[in-house]
């Protein structure tokens, strides 16, 4: 169940699998690698920031988009 309490600017794991296109799993790894980093919330209910999620969105794409040009 997603939180109804969470700060503005931010969201939540779930949200940001959505966001991502990946499993919460996925989100968990990224975390793991140093890709993505927790902005609040609790151990078992992460927010991440919406910029982070945004910038890591976009370095993705772009990445993918560079691998499908090569």
């Amino acid at each position: 169940m997603e939180s109804q309490l969470i700060r503005p600017g931010h969201l939540t794991a779930h949200q940001t699998a959505r966001l991502l296109g990946v499993s919460l799993e996925g989100v968990r790894q990224l975390v793991h690698r140093g890709q993505l980093t927790r902005s609040g919330g609790t151990p078992r209910q992460p927010w991440y920031a919406v910029d982070d999620v945004r910038a890591l969105d976009t370095a993705r794409r772009k990445k993918r988009a560079l691998a499908n040009t090569a």
